[in-house]
């Protein structure tokens, strides 16, 4: 099963003293349309390549449109030995309609 957090928990989280790091798997364009304000933009098919530029012992947050992209890259970063990987439930869309209406779904 695919370690996940709520929105909600996120936004919890974030507002903490610890906040995990949030990596956005989106293309750039879809960055265009809806972002979180603190953020390491990593699209998903560059992950692979870029899996350096992390550091395995830190808490990462995953999140795309919907869920789906960082639930595998949340099982992908698990599988390459980083420990503290969760994926955002529903994602950027749910963010907005849950969290921060500003934030436009698409």
């Amino acid at each position: 099963m695919t370690p996940e957090i709520t929105v909600k928990q996120l936004q919890e989280e974030l507002a903490s003293d610890h906040p995990p790091i949030v990596v956005d798997v989106r293309e750039a364009e879809e960055l265009e349309i809806s972002r979180l304000s603190a953020y390491v933009h990593i699209p998903m098919m560059e992950l692979p390549n870029r899996l350096s530029e992390l550091d395995k012992e830190a808490a990462y947050v995953i999140l795309c449109r919907s869920g789906s992209r960082s639930a595998r890259v949340t099982v992908y970063m698990l599988q390459s030995g980083f420990k503290h990987v969760r994926n955002v439930a529903g994602g950027i869309n749910r963010w907005a309609s849950e969290i921060d209406s500003r934030v436009a779904q698409y």
